[in-house]
C-alpha cells in the first residue's frame, strides 16, 4: 500500500501559485488606464497633424482642434461600443473634410477605432469601415480632379496598408487573449482533475487501509477471544492448557501491534521504511489459531500455472513461482483466505477446513470450504452471528472486486463456501 501525502512546498509555506499566462510579473494597467492613453494618443496625433495645415480650404480653427479631442474621446466607450465608435469615427472624418479643414489622411483618424473594433471580435465592420472610407475618398478626390496616378498609385497603398495593420494588429491581441483564456481554462480542468484524482486516490487508500485493519483485527479479536474462553474454562483444573491458549493470546496480539506499528508509522511518514507487506506465504500463520479452535487447517497451494513442476512436493514445491504474482493479489489473496478462515472460527460447527489456490491461466482460484454447517460456536467464543451478516464478505468481495475479480459467498449443505478469481493483469 503506497500513501501520497499533498505537502505544502517547503514544509511551512504554500506555493507560490502559478502566474497567469500574458502578465510578466503580474503587473498590467487597468484597461481604462490605456483607453485613456490611447485617447491622448488619438487627439495628440491628430491636432500635431492639423497644425501642418496641409491642404484644406480654410486655416484651422478651435473647432478643428475640438474635433480632434472629440476622436481622442470617443477611445473612453471602445471596448463597450466598438461599432458605434467606429461609425462615429467614420462619420466625423467625412465631416470634417466637408468643412474643408487641412488634410489628415484616411488612415490616421480612423486606425484607432479599426484596432478597437477588431479587438472587439467585429473584424467584419472593421473591413467594411475600411472600404468605405477608400470609396468615398477615391470618388470625390478623383471627381476633384485629382491626379489618379498620385491617388491610387502612390497614397491608396500607404492608407490601406496602414489601415489593415491597426485590424490585424486589433485581431492579433484578441486571438491571443483568447488563447490565454483558454490555456487558462484547460490549466484550471486540469488541476481540478488533479484533485479529483487525488481525493479519489486518498479514498481509496483509506478504504484498503479500512479493510486491512477489519481484516487484521477481527482475525486477532476472533483468536483472543476464542483462547481466552478456552483459558478461562481451563484455569484450575487444566494449567497447561490454560497457559497454552494464554500463550497463543499473547502471540498473537504481538504479531497484530506489530502489524498495526508499521501501519501507523507509514501514516506518520509516508516514504520512510518498507510498508506492511502481506502475501500468500503468510498462510501457515493461520494454521495455528485454526489448531488451537479444534479446526484441522489444510492448505493445498499451486502458484506454478499449469501445475507444480516434477520435483515440486514440499514447502518450496507450491511456492516455485509465487514471486511472479503481483504484489497486489497476493495482498488481496491472503486477506480473503485470512477474514474466511476467521469465520470459520467463530461461526462454522465443522472441524476441518481446505484453503486450495491455483494459478490458472491469467488468474489466481481460491477457495475456502469447510465440513459443518454454520451456526454459533459459542464454546468456542463465537459471536453468535451467522457469517455472511457483517462487513466481512463485503470486504471480500469489495478487494476482489477492485483487482478486477469476482467472489462468491454461500451457505453449501457441506458448509460455508468462499470462492474467488482475481486477475493476474487488471485490466486497463
Amino acid at each position: 500500500m503506497v500513501i501520497r501525502w499533498r505537502a505544502r512546498h517547503d514544509g511551512s509555506r504554500p506555493a507560490p501559485r502559478p502566474r497567469s499566462p500574458g502578465r510578466p510579473g503580474g503587473a498590467r494597467l487597468p484597461a481604462w488606464a490605456v483607453d485613456v492613453l490611447l485617447g491622448v494618443a488619438v487627439a495628440a496625433t491628430l491636432s500635431f497633424v492639423i497644425s501642418a495645415e496641409q491642404g484644406g480650404r480654410h486655416n484651422p480653427d478651435a473647432l478643428a482642434y475640438l474635433w480632434a479631442a472629440g476622436l481622442g474621446a470617443l477611445m473612453l466607450a471602445r471596448r463597450r461600443y466598438p461599432v458605434i465608435v467606429l461609425a462615429v469615427t467614420v462619420l466625423g472624418l467625412f465631416s470634417y473634410y466637408a468643412a474643408g479643414y487641412p488634410a489628415v489622411g484616411l488612415a490616421v483618424p480612423v486606425a484607432a477605432a479599426l484596432f478597437s473594433a477588431a479587438e472587439s471580435g467585429r473584424t467584419g465592420h472593421a473591413v467594411a469601415a475600411t472600404a468605405v472610407v477608400v470609396a468615398v475618398s477615391l470618388s470625390f478626390r478623383l471627381l476633384e480632379g485629382q491626379d489618379v496616378w498620385f491617388v491610387v498609385g502612390y497614397e491608396l497603398a500607404g492608407h490601406v496598408l496602414l489601415m489593415a495593420t491597426a485590424i490585424a494588429l486589433g485581431d492579433s491581441l484578441r486571438s491571443r487573449r483568447s488563447a490565454q483564456a483558454g490555456a487558462r481554462r484547460i490549466a484550471e480542468l486540469v488541476a481540478d482533475r488533479y484533485r479529483r484524482d487525488a481525493d479519489a486516490r486518498l479514498h481509496a487508500e483509506r478504504l484498503a487501509i479500512a479493510r486491512d485493519l477489519h481484516d487484521s483485527i477481527g482475525h486477532t479479536t476472533s483468536v483472543v477471544s476464542l483462547h481466552a474462553d478456552v483459558a478461562r474454562e481451563a484455569l484450575g483444573r487444566d494449567e497447561a492448557r490454560a497457559r497454552e491458549a494464554l500463550g497463543l493470546i499473547k502471540a498473537t496480539t504481538t504479531r497484530t501491534m506489530t502489524e498495526l506499528r508499521r501501519t501507523v508509522a507509514l501514516l506518520r511518514a509516508p516514504g520512510e521504511g518498507p510498508p506492511p507487506v502481506v502475501s500468500l506465504a503468510n498462510l501457515d500463520a493461520l494454521r495455528e489459531p485454526a489448531a488451537a479452535a479444534g479446526i484441522d487447517l489444510v492448505l493445498d497451494i499451486d502458484l506454478c500455472p499449469g501445475g507444480a513442476p516434477p520435483g515440486g512436493q514440499g514447502p518450496a514445491g507450491p511456492w516455485s513461482d509465487g514471486d511472479r504474482l503481483p504484489a497486489t493479489v497476493h495482498a488481496a489473496a491472503f486477506r480473503i483466505v485470512q477474514e474466511a478462515v476467521t469465520n470459520i472460527v467463530r461461526h462454522s460447527r465443522g472441524r476441518r477446513a481446505r484453503v486450495a489456490v491455483r494459478v490458472d491461466g491469467g488468474v489466481l482460484r481460491l477457495s475456502v470450504t469447510d465440513d459443518g454447517p454454520p451456526g454459533p460456536r459459542r464454546e468456542r467464543g463465537g459471536s453468535g452471528r451467522e457469517p455472511g451478516r457483517g462487513h466481512g464478505v463485503a470486504g471480500m468481495r469489495e478487494r476482489a472486486e477492485a483487482l478486477g475479480g469476482r467472489l462468491r459467498a454461500s451457505h453449501e449443505p457441506t458448509g460455508f463456501v468462499v470462492e474467488a478469481v482475481l486477475p493476474l493483469d487488471r485490466p486497463a
